[in-house]
């Protein structure tokens, strides 16, 4: 087993934080829940914007989903569980089965935001794999990942 410190994590921003104190956008080990027989969920924060002052539309919120979705999948098919909005249209959780280097994460993460770019389409956009198909906009979920690269240097600076 690592340490948070050996994973790459700051300690002290782990778990609840001050939402006033957060900067965004943000990569943040939300939690670790250790099972009995030695596996390991970790709860990232995948913070877009900054809580209280600037929220996702519904539209935008669906279709960087189904990135994420088809990101974590590809990239980390062995550790990806789930990834969900936050309720408070900030950005997602995303929830990882025996993989919490904070390196290794972001690094996906960026792949996935450079995938983004250079999309034809929204994945899994169509009637056949989606509860709402025609709430997509591939544009803005671009615009999100330009925002999102553009400010990588920051994406650990949680407080």
């Amino acid at each position: 087993m690592f340490s948070l410190e050996q994973l790459g994590w700051e300690v002290h921003t782990v778990g609840e934080l001050d939402h006033r104190k957060l900067k965004a956008p943000h990569v943040k080990l939300r939690s670790l829940t250790n099972g009995k027989n030695g596996d390991a969920v970790y709860s990232v924060d995948l913070r877009i914007n900054q809580p209280n002052t600037n929220y996702l539309s519904t539209t935008e919120l669906h279709s960087f989903e189904h990135f994420l979705l088809a990101g974590f999948r590809k990239y980390m098919p062995e550790n990806f569980i789930c990834v969900a909005p936050m309720g408070c249209q900030t950005g997602f959780y995303l929830v990882l089965l025996n993989e919490g280097n904070a390196h290794k994460i972001c690094s996906v993460y960026e792949s996935i935001l450079n995938d983004i770019l250079i999309a034809e389409e929204v994945p899994y956009a169509n009637i056949r794999e989606c509860g709402h198909f025609e709430n997509h906009n591939l544009d803005l979920a671009k615009d999100i990942a330009r925002r999102l690269l553009d400010s990588k240097s920051s994406w650990r600076q949680v407080l």
